[in-house]
């Protein structure tokens, strides 16, 4: 059986009549060219079945794979499942795809002996972490420096060149405890995101909290509590930043004794659970159970509540990591960016019981 030989680049540009830099040219963008060699180029390619070079050979001729390592701090299954990471994955890989840029996602190392990382072996022009450690070595962020990847940070401490991107979660949820203290509030608890890559579920004390935590952001959000001068009368790890592992915290949170009149929770999901766990233990909100938020996520399914709770906008999150990644690929260093946060006072937070 004859196989068709596949038409390559010498074949248009003897069609098209041009040299093969013309036909080069055509494909990458790269140069100067008239519009009616061009389109001399494009007819010569059609009539010949040619689809353009191989992505491989752009590779090879470029230096670049047009691909973006999108660095995932969690199971898949469950990032997919929290709004507020989707909408920054919305905003950024969006803004990728018009650049040209294609994104894939890698678990994050674990940094155990012997792993074989992803993040080591693929190819890719950078990275973006969604979430770094705050204390110990970050192995994601020391691999992509071994490999002189340029790298963006989201909420992190980032080594210097990287990209990086910011919100003020700590003074954020100061502000929110103060705003608990201010109602009369003096048994305040907390339920935390995932401390780490296998969290559960479980009661911690404080400074067992803060020395189990990996992630920046529970950290933080965690130290908060010292800035406003309180300390949480229980602590709640959750599995996951989803509604019912909010629901099984809750209930751990809700059965110490004495009882919590108000819950800071670190995301809204989390923060709907614990609403929804008070319904099931007959507890009013907010009249003898405050609760806090964080991300201004629309919940309609907590109405007629509406959630207090610190507000970010995720898209534009996502909108400010591509053009991080957009500066590192032209050689500049970006500026860091401290996106904005704003307290939005709802209907789940009222003066203390008495």
């Amino acid at each position: 059986m004859t196989r068709t030989r596949r038409p390559t680049m010498a074949d248009v540009a003897a069609r098209a009549g041009v040299s093969l830099s013309t036909v080069s040219l055509t494909y990458s963008g790269a140069g100067p060219l008239s519009a009616e060699t061009r389109a001399k180029v494009e007819r010569a390619a059609e009539e010949l079945g040619y689809a353009g070079p191989a992505p491989h050979a752009r590779a090879l001729r470029s230096g670049r794979t047009g691909v973006v390592g999108l660095v995932i701090h969690e199971r898949l299954q469950l990032s997919f499942r929290d709004p507020l990471m989707l909408r920054i994955m919305d905003g950024l890989v969006g803004d990728l795809g018009q650049m040209g840029l294609g994104v894939l996602l890698i678990p994050t190392p674990t940094g155990d002996p012997g792993e074989r990382s992803l993040l080591e072996t693929a190819a890719m022009d950078a990275a973006v972490l969604l979430r770094v450690r705050d204390h110990d070595d970050e192995p994601a962020i020391d691999i992509l420096r071994r490999r002189g990847l340029p790298m963006v940070v989201m909420e992190g401490e980032a080594p210097a060149g990287a990209g990086v991107l910011e919100i003020d979660d700590r003074a954020a949820t100061a502000a929110m405890i103060r705003h608990l203290v201010e109602l009369g509030h003096e048994r305040i608890g907390t339920i935390t995101l995932p401390a780490g890559l296998d969290g559960e579920t479980r009661v911690l004390g404080l400074e067992e909290a803060l020395d189990k935590t990996a992630w920046t952001p529970v950290h933080r959000r965690l130290e908060a509590f010292a800035d406003a001068g309180v300390e949480p009368c229980v602590v709640v790890e959750a599995r996951a930043s989803i509604v019912a592992e909010g629901i099984a915290a809750a209930h751990l949170a809700l059965a110490a004794e004495p009882r919590p009149t108000a819950l800071v929770c670190q995301s809204d999901l989390l923060a709907g659970g614990a609403i929804l766990a008070a319904r099931e233990l007959e507890i009013a909100v907010p009249q003898q159970l405050s609760v806090t938020g964080f991300d201004g996520l629309e919940l309609p399914w907590l109405a007629p509540h509406e959630l207090t709770t610190q507000v970010q906008d995720a898209e534009a999150k996502g909108h400010a990591l591509a053009a991080e990644v957009k500066a590192l690929l032209a050689g500049e260093s970006p500026a860091p960016v401290v996106m904005p946060l704003a307290l939005r006072i709802g209907s789940t937070t009222a003066p203390a019981p008495r």
